[in-house]
């Protein structure tokens, strides 16, 4: 099924990246954080698999973000002016 909402997933998703990477975590590191292999990391953000809400919470708790802050200012500024 594809999104309805494809720009704001990516911006999500380049928010959750930006996160691991200003944090200085690898995507090795981050792995062993949520009990997964670098490939899975790799792949999600490289857009070859989607993460889901639950997997997204998980990643940007073990980065040490606030997910729900982080979707916030991603809407925020993905959002056009009103």
């Amino acid at each position: 099924m594809a999104s309805t909402q494809p720009e704001l997933y990516k911006a999500l998703l380049q928010a959750l990246i930006q996160a691991r990477k200003a944090a200085g975590i690898t995507q090795v590191e981050l792995a062993a954080r949520i009990g997964r292999r670098q490939t899975f990391v790799s792949k999600y953000e490289t857009e070859e698999r989607r993460l889901d809400v639950a997997e997204y919470i998980a990643i940007a708790r073990a980065i040490g973000t606030k997910p729900y802050e982080l979707m916030r200012e991603t809407e925020h500024a993905a959002s056009p002016a009103e």
